[in-house]
């Protein structure tokens, strides 16, 4: 199962150390999500980093900088229509805008899945169709779109997310709600790794 981490919104101390100990302990995906941040802010804190961690890190804003500083990719929101060409990978809400982007995107983070530990009375709603969400995507385990579960997301919960037929979950407030990020992201990724060596792996 992949396990991506998703970036506080604004400003943390513990952020850029912490970027660099979960490189160094696997993380592939790390999404810049800052939404109150300007380009220049951005673009100055990007600057401030390794230059061998740009490949490992996926903007939600200000996309002309994934070109510029060659960065690893850009995140399309699902509340902006259509797609931006090359985006790497988006975010979608329900099954119905699931089944429409996959063919376009190498990544697609889905929820929320369960309520949410950053945001107040953000989660699933009740009557979600969650044998519709599982029937799609058993029907396109062979699409390389990798569905990322989001929302609510732990070690706890990877079980539940690999019943439904997710390819991995991308983590926010498990992480940075911790008081050592990279402790709390290698305890996720290694339920991830227990799940994948279990006999019972899909």
């Amino acid at each position: 199962m992949r396990i991506a981490v998703i970036s506080p919104e604004g400003a943390d101390p513990r952020e850029v150390s912490a970027i660099g100990g979960m490189i160094e302990a696997g993380l592939e995906r790390y999404h810049v999500r800052k939404p109150s941040w300007t380009e220049h802010e951005l673009e100055a804190w990007l600057l401030g980093l390794p230059p061998s961690w740009r490949p490992s890190l996926i903007l939600h804003q200000h996309r002309e900088l994934v070109a510029e500083l060659g960065l690893g990719g850009w995140h399309d929101r699902d509340r902006d229509g259509g797609s931006t060409p090359g985006a790497l990978s988006r975010s979608c809400h329900d099954v119905a805008s699931l089944r429409l982007h996959m063919p376009a995107y190498g990544q697609i983070l889905f929820g929320p899945v369960f309520p949410s530990l950053t945001k107040p009375d953000y989660g699933p709603a009740a009557d979600f169709p969650w044998a519709g969400l599982r029937a799609l995507l058993t029907a396109t385990r062979a699409s390389p779109c990798r569905v990322l579960a989001v929302g609510g997301m732990t070690a706890e919960r990877l079980g539940r997310c690999r019943e439904l037929g997710f390819d991995g979950a991308a983590v926010l407030g498990a992480v940075w709600r911790c008081g050592d990020p990279v402790l709390a992201f290698m305890r996720v990724r290694e339920a991830a790794q227990r799940l994948e060596a279990s006999p019972h792996a899909a």
